[in-house]
């Protein structure tokens, strides 16, 4: 059934070295700074109940089928989509396809490492006091900011911040490329020896490291108004669409389901190990981290006395900044928090480069070292050129790419395999075999809901 000699290729050691680098891909800006957004736009429980459906949804078709699909092909997306079309006899079709969700990976990738310079030049002043020393002035709070993240309304007025200040001399160039040569030195270690390991360290300490936040942040005066919103239901507002197409499109990409990271993760998988169970592992573990991360800043930006209504860096950057500099140990606090948002930016960005690192192994036949450095060259250009265009640029694969990589992906396996030959994907290696709901759910639910997805994303100026 492989579609790779799998015995050739590099792979996971253990099945919580899979799970935690899963849920590492998963973990991301997206639960630090979008989950806890939305859960104060749309209302606490309002947003939470239908998010959590949700959730299970997507855990139970779409992290398993992505899974599946490159564990059987032992492929990245490339090749898992020229598997899926060869099975009907046209095999450069699918691979043709497959090559839009690497872009997208790709695309994705080199956005993540504008904003994982942001983080580590955070992580810095953190260290060296300089953040706190900012204190609650927000002309300078915001002026770090603005310096760190410049922004161009157009393209061309990008291209002009580039021309006047010179290709380093604008925004952050320099801390992007000590965060993305961090991530390729973890990249180049390979599957096992870099990516494994750093995130059984990165896991661990991210959750470990949130729970104390929470604690402590629990203790601070006021905080109680920030759990009293999240644990709100207004059962009028579960009756607005706009509701749960955005806790669908948060779910979505929280999760990591593009038709990208997923199945080459996959693609890495020991044989004997059950898909179903790591996949609600990768579910329950993510979710567990945004529930942590609004429990942490909703509270906070209460006990500080700012309602946190600015989507996007603003809230994390700038709001929080604000609240932790202004309360009692916010030095530490202020510290703790970022380290954590280093982690989850770290194990996102390795997993967003690994599709692309991993076209070029299968396709090229390269080593790994040098494909990963051809990856991180094109990754530290085209980044540093997109500065003043992040937003932008972070909308157009958010809105049309990931979305349509994931519908991809679901349309190969659900509608192209045969089913027997994707039920027996997903079974195998399980101890029992996954039930008759499986098939159908994910077949018409979650493809149509992708879809859906998709058309929303488009029509509401993104989702994800």
């Amino acid at each position: 059934m492989a579609h790779n000699n799998l015995q050739t290729r590099d792979g996971f050691k253990s099945k919580w070295g899979f799970i935690l680098a899963c849920i590492g891909s998963a973990v991301g800006m997206g639960n630090i700074w979008r989950f806890p957004i939305m859960v104060s736009k749309y209302g606490g429980l309002t947003f939470l109940i239908p998010y959590v459906l949700f959730v299970v949804l997507i855990g139970s078709t779409g992290v398993i089928e992505e899974f599946a699909l490159g564990r059987a092909a032992g492929a990245g997306p490339v090749g898992a989509f020229g598997w899926a079309t060869g099975s009907r006899g046209s095999k450069k079709t699918g691979e043709a396809i497959g090559a839009l969700p690497v872009i997208g990976s790709m695309m994705l990738a080199i956005g993540y490492t504008v904003v994982l310079g942001w983080i580590f030049k955070y992580c810095f002043m953190g260290i060296t006091g300089d953040l706190f020393a900012l204190g609650t002035d927000m002309g300078s709070i915001g002026g770090t900011f603005g310096a760190t993240a410049p922004e161009a309304e157009t393209l061309g007025e990008a291209v002009g911040m580039m021309a006047q200040n010179g290709f380093f001399g604008i925004g952050n160039g320099v801390w992007q490329m000590i965060g993305l040569v961090i991530s390729l030195v973890i990249m180049a270690m390979g599957i096992g020896g870099g990516i494994e390991k750093a995130n059984k360290v990165m896991m661990p300490l991210l959750f470990g490291l949130f729970v104390i936040l929470g604690v402590y942040i629990a203790t601070l005066p006021g905080a109680g108004a920030g759990y009293k919103y999240i644990f709100t239901l207004n059962v009028a507002g579960l009756a607005n669409p706009e509701v749960w197409i955005f806790a669908f499109g948060q779910a979505f990409f929280s999760l990591s389901v593009a038709g990208n990271g997923s199945v080459i993760y996959g693609s890495y998988f020991e044989k004997t190990e059950a898909i179903p169970s790591s996949a609600r592992n990768v579910a329950v573990f993510d979710t567990i981290a945004a529930l942590l991360a609004a429990l942490a800043i909703l509270p906070a930006m209460a006990a500080g006395g700012v309602e946190p209504s600015k989507p996007g860096p603003g809230l994390m950057f700038v709001y929080l900044v604000n609240v932790l500099n202004g309360m009692a140990g916010g030095r530490i606090v202020g510290l703790i928090f970022f380290i954590c948002v280093l982690f989850a930016g770290v194990s996102s960005i390795v997993n967003l480069y690994e599709a692309p690192v991993a076209f070029l192994q299968e396709k090229l036949n390269l080593k790994r070292v040098p494909a990963v450095g051809i990856i991180g060259i094109i990754g530290a250009v085209v980044s540093i050129m997109i500065q003043p265009w992040t937003s932008q640029w972070m909308d157009i694969v958010s809105i049309y790419i990931c979305p349509l990589g994931a519908l991809l992906a679901g349309i190969m396996f659900f509608w192209v395999l045969k089913k027997k030959t994707a039920i027996d994907a997903v079974n195998e290696g399980a101890p029992k075999a996954i039930g008759s709901w499986f098939y159908p759910l994910g077949k018409y639910v979650y493809c149509i809901l992708a879809l859906v997805a998709l058309i929303a994303g488009a029509i509401l100026g993104g989702i994800g």
